[in-house]
Order: structure tokens, then sequence, then C-alpha cells
């Protein structure tokens, strides 16, 4: 399976301290990809880095196989890197299918022309539409994107970013704040999405984690600690010391099992 992403030696500081540390990762074209950790792992900076947001102090990013490491933040989004934040990025006056449109127009090179009837956008509203429907909220189209669900926002967040037809998309968080239903069908549209999306994901919840990612890298103060499939991370007891610690004493990590019970409220970020 070819490489869609490549870090080599990452490392991101702010003053004397090392949020990402000589981090190297690959991500497979077409993978789903999960980013884990205790809080203060340094998840979100790596996030921010291959995104273009923030800057490496050093090392390189390869997408692609083109070096983007000095590209702005806007250049990776054209490229085809796209992503969504812990916190909604959304226009909450707009309607959800405006929301979109708008990520269709930049998509196509069109500007948004305020004295133009959106109505008059007769292909990129199509387009737009085609998205809202691939995700479930068709029938929301024309309500204004501030009287949704927080899980529908989520939805949405996806549908823009898809609209952005990007190669490889960034998912901070998606789960976050979301009820057991909301959870249970964001889940079924991540899944749904074709593998010419490759997805890296940053994720409290591990049941999610767990039953959606084919590949789990694991983080720790700032440093690559583990690569390998859920069962493989699950298994390992460097991830295990990590997130839990060997605390019955006896020097024996504790349980894979009790991963399975772990949520954001048990003190991930």
């Amino acid at each position: 399976m070819s490489t869609v992403l490549q870090l080599s030696a990452i490392e991101c500081r702010f003053g004397e301290i090392r949020a990402v540390d000589d981090v190297s990762l690959e991500i497979a074209d077409g993978a789903r990809h999960a980013l884990i950790g205790p809080n203060g792992a340094g998840k979100t900076t790596l996030f921010n880095v291959i995104a273009g947001s923030i800057a490496p102090t050093a090392g390189t990013i390869q997408f692609a196989g083109e070096d983007i490491t000095k590209s702005t933040e806007y250049a990776r989004a054209i490229k085809g890197v796209a992503r969504t934040f812990q916190h909604s990025q959304l226009f909450l006056r707009e309607t959800v299918l405006e929301n979109v449109l708008l990520a269709t127009m930049r998509q196509q090179r069109k500007s948004w022309n305020m004295f133009r009837p959106v109505t008059s956008y007769r292909k990129l509203r199509a387009q737009a539409f085609e998205f809202l429907e691939r995700i479930g909220l068709a029938a929301r189209a024309h309500d204004l994107v501030a009287v949704l669900s927080h899980g529908e926002r989520r939805q949405v967040e996806v549908a823009v970013a898809l609209a952005t037809e990007p190669r490889l998309l960034l998912l901070d968080e998606p789960a976050a704040g979301m009820s057991q239903a909301e959870t249970e069908s964001f889940i079924e549209l991540i899944e749904g999405l074709p593998r010419s999306v490759t997805v890296l994901l940053i994720e409290h919840d591990l049941d999610l984690v767990l039953g959606f990612a084919d590949t789990v890298t694991m983080l720790h103060l700032g440093q690559h600690l583990v690569t390998g499939t859920p069962a493989e991370v699950q298994a390992s007891s460097a991830a295990q010391e990590a997130y839990l610690g060997a605390a019955d004493g006896s020097g024996e990590p504790n349980q894979p099992s009790r991963w399975s019970t772990l949520h954001s409220s048990d003190g991930f970020a």
C-alpha cells in the first residue's frame, strides 16, 4: 500500500517545551488511522503541524510524494488536506446548504458575490446538496446551522470538508460532546467514506477508535510510542503503561480489556 503522508523527525517547540519531539510516522493511502495518547501527548499539536497552522521547528512533511513542510495551510487545503476542529468552525447564521456551498465554491475557485442570489449558483448548489445527501442531512439543508444539534453540526463539518475533495481528512476529536446516538450516527458516517479519502483522527473514545481504525498510533509526552493494529497497540506493554500504569503492584501491566471502558472522562486529550 502506498503512503499518502510521511512525517520525518518532526519537532515542535514552544520555548523550552517540546510539544512534539522527533516524531516520524507514515499514513497509508486509504487508511483509517487513529492518533491516541494521554493528556499532553502532543496529538493536537501534531495535527496542527500536518494541517499547516503551526510550522514545525524541525523535520519534514511529505504529502502524496511532495514536500509540503513550508506550504501554507491554505495551500495544503488546495492540495487535498482537509480538517475538522475540536470546536465548531461553521457559519451559524447561514443555512446548512450555504455552509457546504461555500466550500464547494472555494474548491471550484469561485468567489462569493453578495449581490448575486444564492439560488443562481445552480450547479454548485446541486453539488453541495449531494454532499448533504451523503451525510444524511439533506432534509436540514435550508435550516440555519445555529438550530442544529451538536452531532448534526459535526456532520455538516464533515460535509464541508468533503466538499473540498480531500485526499486526507483530519478529524480532531469528532465525537467529543456527542450523545451515544449521535456518536453511533457519526461512526456510521465516517465508516461510509470512500477509501479514496484517507482518515486520520484524534479521539478520546477508545471504543470508537478500536472499532473504526485499522491502524493506531500512540504518542506519549510528545514522542511516538507505538504504531500497529488496534490489537497490537492494546497488547503493547508500553501503551498500557502510558495510559494506565502497572497499577496492580505485580510489575505486570493492566489487562488490555480495561481499555474498552476508557472514555474522555478518564483524562485523555
